[in-house]
């Protein structure tokens, strides 16, 4: 039987030579029972979806007031701020241990293969979302005439682009951690008196021609791109000082370590914040079947694009280029594909990734606990599809038929932008209207659109997920032998036995007795 490391390890683990006489049924758990209390939490998570949606669907006739709702909804409220309290956190912590241990070429070489990834799928999710609406049709029965109109801010395609580079380099680190840069808009009217006299009274006419100024603001959200620069540059810098810096990686890799503790504590909660959250949002729904109706074909659209876009490209890349059997990789990512699913967000996934990156497909932790973060801030494949269909979806109801040009223009716009979408729920709408704006299309026009956000935001976090992830692989499998081995010297195995003597760090006495049963616990050894 092939050893294994321990869960959460990051050496392989000091092994009895007798452990091949261990009893079977002490190996592992065998039968039905076993395999419940092995997939007990993915087994209450699917439970409290079904319950959710069962539950969502039952209580919509009652017409629910808002404070009845609520207080049904608090309990995934106060799930999703307990996953964000510890986020940010993991964020800082993995990224600078993470780092810390690659050499510089190595780190080079890994950003490189994200970022390009993150660009290349950004593009070919657009293309996917292109084509299904080229195909589906989906404006040919939406009547706009009823919808409400939405107040967006206006934002020019190149003060987002701007924004993007100004926050790689925060100036404050504590204020990204709640704050980031964000150009604002002051409308100012500029009376004009009309030289024209009117013809019945003589008097003279007036009229406001306004202008827009520019000036940069903060708005509220974590600088996630930005903390991640800074925390590469720290980590490189502990990395090349060497021995001084050996205790300052030591602090951070057990942060990272404390933190995940917690996180698979708080997992726990998951299946009853993820109920309330269903929940919650199917009750507050207000003509269901006649937004299906009229929106039907574009839900369609984009769902079939999403799960093209999941179960064939990302599939077929990860197949390609990982050598890694899709659809039992993304079978061992499934807690996290349902906790995106319901929180709308993968930010908020990000233990659980790195969990089945690192346990369950054996990704480098140098790797997975970089990479992870980093696509969490730049990659947005089901948002890229999302934005590309809404957008020529909406230019089609409002009278203007994109033509190759503007589809052209949009693909691109989506491509780039999709590097700047935060990964909070419905921040899609913002790039949305961005796009809009770019073509001449009223951003008064997605109103209708919202309608259907509440399933359009989590199917497309989930094909974001299924992404994030894939990437980690795909850089492992490129990178692995620029990878140092890992040293020894932070934590040692002991063997469950007798006469166990340990003589200094790192060395265990290799004399034994064989009438002890054989185990394997994690000891720190404090020189």
């Amino acid at each position: 039987m092939e050893n294994e490391p321990l869960r959460g390890s990051t050496e392989a683990p000091v092994y009895n030579n007798k452990s091949e006489n261990k009893p079977k049924s002490s190996r592992n758990n065998s039968g039905c029972t076993g395999r419940v209390q092995n997939n007990l939490l993915l087994i209450l998570t699917v439970g409290g979806i079904l319950l959710g949606i069962a539950i969502g669907f039952a209580v919509r006739p009652l017409n629910l007031s808002s404070d009845a709702r609520m207080w049904l909804g608090l309990p995934g409220e106060i799930f999703l701020r307990l996953l964000k309290m510890l986020i940010l956190p993991l964020i800082i912590c993995s990224v600078i241990s993470g780092t810390a241990s690659l050499n510089p070429k190595s780190n080079g070489k890994i950003s490189a293969i994200a970022f390009t990834y993150c660009l290349l799928t950004n593009f070919m999710s657009c293309v996917i979302g292109l084509v299904f609406t080229l195909i589906i049709k989906p404006a040919r029965f939406v009547d706009t005439k009823n919808t409400e109109s939405v107040k967006t801010q206006m934002l020019q395609t190149q003060d987002i682009f701007a924004d993007l580079l100004r926050n790689l380099v925060p100036d404050n680190i504590v204020e990204a951690c709640f704050q980031q840069v964000q150009t604002q808009y002051k409308k100012i009217a500029n009376e004009i008196e009309s030289m024209k006299a009117n013809e019945t009274d003589g008097n003279s006419t007036s009229s406001q021609l306004y202008t827009f100024s520019k000036y940069l603001g903060k708005t509220d959200g974590t600088n996630i791109l930005g903390l991640i620069v800074v925390c590469l540059l720290i980590g490189i810098a502990i990395n090349n000082s060497q021995e001084k810096g050996k205790h300052f990686l030591r602090f951070f890799t057990s942060a990272t370590e404390v933190v995940l503790i917690l996180l698979r504590w708080l997992l726990w909660y998951a299946p009853l914040g993820v109920f309330s959250l269903i929940t919650v949002s199917l009750a507050g729904i207000e003509n269901l079947e006649q937004t299906f109706v009229q929106l039907g074909l574009f839900v369609l659209t984009v769902f079939v694009g999403i799960v093209i876009h999941q179960l064939v490209f990302i599939a077929l890349i990860l197949f390609v280029l990982a050598h890694r059997n899709p659809y039992r990789y993304l079978l061992s990512i499934s807690r996290g594909w349902m906790l995106a699913f319901a929180a709308t967000s993968t930010a908020v996934a990000i233990p659980e990734m790195l969990h089945a990156c690192e346990v369950s497909n054996k990704i480098d932790k140098r790797v997975s606990r970089y990479v992870v973060p980093f696509c969490v801030t730049l990659n947005a494949d089901g948002s890229a599809l999302y934005i590309t269909a809404a957008a020529l979806f909406v230019a089609t109801v409002t009278g203007n038929s994109p033509d190759v040009s503007t589809t052209i223009i949009v693909v691109v716009l989506t491509t780039v932008a999709g590097l700047a979408i935060p990964s909070v729920p419905s921040s899609s709408i913002v790039t949305l209207v961005v796009i809009l704006s770019s073509i001449n299309i009223p951003a008064e026009a997605i109103g209708f659109l919202f309608t259907v956000e509440w399933f359009l935001d989590r199917i497309r976090s989930t094909s974001n997920l299924f992404s994030h992830t894939a990437c980690a692989a795909i850089v492992y499998r490129f990178c692995k032998s620029d990878l140092s081995p890992l040293q020894f010297d932070e934590e040692v195995y002991e063997v469950k036995v007798s006469n166990l003597d340990i003589h200094r760090e790192g060395q265990v006495d290799n004399h034994v007795d064989s009438g002890k049963e054989d185990g394997l616990h994690p000891v720190h050894i404090v020189s």
